[in-house]
């Protein structure tokens, strides 16, 4: 038998290896599910029955009657009332972010947890592995000595390699199955404050109460199934929800392990089924091909839209170059872009025709639509609809208007570096 060479040996393992990375890379850089192709007919407005059954049971959950949804605006509002309902926990509280970090506000939250959890509620919290890098380890520690069941979704291990790239983006706290919090924030120092300067961020948060928050309680169990393999269950996290208020409501979610085209879907229904206005909130505008010809089709048949974005007041240069480099036609169109001056804008929200809004951890790019774990509120309720269009109002009122012919005078070693962010618009 002739011998094989140890260099032969080294050849054969790093191919081995190339390949294995290879692999790898193609998993988690892809969903492994079709992509939405074509445009949708539109087949009716956002105060149509007809709108509300697609809501319900085409993308579903079901919509159900009786909510009450309070706006927050800000760190300074959004935090107390987060610790409030934390404190005043009797049974359980469930919690699931994806920003996470060290600092005043991340102890703050772990003290009030650890409390509870001391005296006797049960307490579940899930971080992303990514979001919650940065927090210090000794606070996990922490909440694990006092007895907090703590998981982090999709921590580095050799059994999950293959899912490294889809985090949860999600923002859900439930607190005894009857309140519920959801929105963009994060729990970090960064959005303490007013947006008063660049160092507080503009963040809207949403306290919840009413039949949806079952809906949320489940959107939470979801993952914690997934990572812990352990269902929660009984009154004591589904209780009996009675009628708070007047908003039909639903908490829509998706995940690559289950649909990671929905969310897309969620909104392309909505814009297509806009007849007046649609104003937009996002973080991360890096809209792909389809959705900008569905934003333009709009705008075609009379849809006066609006957009707000981050300035250069972001925690991701890639993403606004790549979001800037795609503005041409809908600038053209008349579509109408901001960018928030004071501070990073960190919102995420859609109201079209003052009647639907959609609120959540969604933003509006390849990764929440196909890539990430995601949740948003959605409520169909014109008074609800009229409170977000006041706060999208003073938010325009702070942003600054990009002109066609303002984006068409960029240098060009901006458009330069536009083409090269827009090489990884997959990911972003």
């Amino acid at each position: 038998m002739k011998k094989i060479s140890a260099r032969t040996w080294v050849i054969a393992a790093f191919a081995a290896l190339a390949t294995l990375v290879a692999t790898l890379l193609y998993l988690n850089l892809t969903t492994g599910e079709k992509r939405i192709q074509h445009q949708l007919p539109r087949l009716y407005e956002t105060d149509d029955s007809e709108f509300r059954r697609s809501l319900s049971s085409l993308l579903g959950p079901q919509i159900v009657e009786g909510n009450h949804v309070e706006t927050l605006v800000n760190g300074e509002r959004i935090f107390p009332s987060m610790l409030a309902a934390i404190r005043s926990a009797e049974r359980t509280i469930t919690f699931e972010t994806y920003i996470y970090w060290s600092g005043d506000t991340g102890r703050e939250f772990v003290q009030a947890l650890a409390e509870r959890a001391k005296a006797g509620v049960k307490v579940h919290v899930l971080l992303d592995w990514v979001g919650s890098i940065k927090m210090d380890l000794a606070l996990i520690e922490q909440m694990r000595t006092a007895g907090i069941a703590v998981e982090r979704f999709h921590q580095p291990h050799w059994s999950n390699w293959a899912h490294m790239n889809n985090r949860t983006h999600r923002k859900v706290l439930v607190v005894d199955g009857s309140v519920g919090f959801t929105g963009g924030v994060g729990i970090a120092d960064q959005w303490r404050g007013d947006a008063r300067n660049p160092d507080e961020w503009r963040d809207t948060h949403f306290r919840v109460q009413g039949p949806v928050v079952a809906q949320m309680q489940s959107v939470f169990l979801d993952n914690w199934v997934r990572v812990t393999g352990k269902v929660l269950h009984g009154e004591a996290y589904f209780p009996s929800l009675k009628p708070a208020g007047n908003y039909a409501a639903q908490m829509f979610s998706s995940s690559p392990s289950g649909g990671s085209e929905s969310m897309q879907l969620m909104y392309l229904l909505a814009i297509t089924a806009a007849r007046r206005t649609i104003d937009l909130s996002n973080a991360y505008f890096v809209p792909d091909a389809m959705t900008i010809e569905t934003l333009l089709d709009a705008a075609r048949r009379g849809v006066k839209i609006r957009v707000i974005t981050p300035s250069g007041h972001i925690d991701s240069e890639t993403v606004r170059k790549a979001s800037r480099g795609s503005w041409g036609p809908m600038l053209e169109a008349g579509i109408q872009i901001a960018e928030y001056a004071p501070t990073m804008y960190h919102v995420k929200g859609l109201v079209v025709d003052g009647m639907f809004s959609s609120v959540g951890s969604t933003n509006f790019d390849n990764r929440s639509f196909r890539l990430n774990d995601e949740a948003n509120l959605n409520v169909l309720n014109s008074d609800f609809g009229k409170e977000q269009a006041a706060v999208f109002e003073r938010d325009w009122a702070k942003a600054t208007k990009i002109t066609l012919a303002q984006w068409r005078e960029r240098p060009l070693t901006e458009r330069l570096l536009e083409r090269l962010a827009n090489l990884l618009h997959t990911q972003l």
